[in-house]
Parts: structure tokens; C-alpha cells; sequence
């Protein structure tokens, strides 16, 4: 387990990452998601039923930021397959850009979300190095809101670049942007 900020005796306001059952913490995540993500009661259970899928996927894998006994934030993520659903939507947009390769022996990052009162205080960081680290793949791939956002610059700031923009997903209203980038991720 890493300790965040990691030094000392641990106290009260400490935020632990760890391993992350998420299947049996996925009410708990998906309510840090809906206030990071702004999502309806309707979105999250939708994703509860994905984030449950997912789980069942070979070397899927999630860890958790814990504080106090809560869970204030999560990543999950797995080795890609070209048979997923989103790399069958992403594909034709990397195509067109000569990055469908990325899709191949990557680490795909499907969700990172941290509750907006532990945002900008390294969790994110921790959480996707923490992740990251552990995959036996090269290099890592994830979608994110295609606007200038905190997150984008955190994935930047690890040495993720745009593979594709404007990526327009099924029933989500703003595009997308295709980020890779080689692991490990760059510490800084």
C-alpha cells in the first residue's frame, strides 16, 4: 500500500491508496464519479452495470484513495482487446491518424475519478502511477473530455499525448480525446 503523502505516522487525513475490490465497493465509487463526473442517478446506473462487466475481464484491476474510512477517489482499468466496445469506437479515429497500433499490448485506463474536495492534491497522480506501475504492458492508453481540463493536463504532465480529438462516442454530447503514452509514466 502507498501512503499518500507518505510521510511519517499516519494521520487522521491521510488518503491510502491501495487495492480496490471494486465490484464490492461500486455504489461507493460510482457516488465519487457522479459528483467528479456530474452524473444523474440514470448515468450511474448504467455505468454500474459496465464498471461490473469490466471487472469480469481478464487482468482487470482497480485501486482506491481512501481517507478516514471513505473512499474519495478510483481508477480501474485493464489490458486493452481490440474487441472491446470502446476500441471499436476509437479505432477508426486512430486509424485516421496511423495510431490504431495503440490499441495493440496497451494498458487501457477506463476510468479515474476523484471526489472534487481531494482534486489537485496528487491523488489522480497517485492513483494512475499506482495502477500503471503494475501493468505488464508498454505503454498506456485512455479517453478523456476533449477540453482544456485539469485532467487533460495531469495526463500531459505523466507524458500522455493526443493519439485522436474530436472522438464522438455514442449518446455523450461532447468529443472526446485519445491519449497514450509509454509506461512508466513519467514522475514530475
Amino acid at each position: 500500500m502507498l501512503r499518500f503523502p507518505g510521510h511519517g505516522r499516519p494521520e487522521p487525513d491521510d488518503i491510502v491508496i491501495g487495492p480496490l475490490d471494486l465490484p464490492g465497493n461500486v455504489d461507493e465509487a460510482l457516488a465519487v464519479q457522479a459528483v467528479a463526473f456530474g452524473l444523474c442517478p440514470d448515468e450511474v446506473a448504467v455505468r454500474r452495470q459496465i464498471v461490473l462487466r469490466h471487472m469480469t475481464f481478464p487482468g482487470a484491476r482497480a485501486f482506491g484513495a481512501v481517507t478516514r474510512g471513505r473512499l474519495v477517489g478510483f481508477v480501474y482499468g485493464m489490458p486493452n482487446d481490440r474487441a472491446h466496445w470502446w476500441s471499436t469506437v476509437v479505432e477508426p479515429y486512430l486509424r485516421a491518424r496511423g495510431n490504431d497500433d495503440w490499441l495493440d499490448d496497451s494498458f487501457v485506463i477506463t476510468e479515474l475519478h476523484v471526489h472534487p474536495r481531494h482534486q489537485k492534491h496528487g491523488v489522480g497522480r497517485a492513483l494512475i502511477t499506482t495502477i500503471t506501475d503494475g501493468a505488464e504492458q508498454p505503454r498506456s492508453i485512455l479517453s478523456a473530455l476533449d477540453i482544456d481540463s485539469p485532467a487533460r493536463h495531469l495526463y500531459r504532465s505523466l507524458g500522455y499525448r493526443d493519439l485522436a480529438r474530436q472522438v464522438h462516442f455514442p449518446s455523450a454530447p461532447t468529443p472526446y480525446a485519445v491519449m497514450g503514452a509509454p509506461l512508466p509514466l513519467r514522475r514530475g
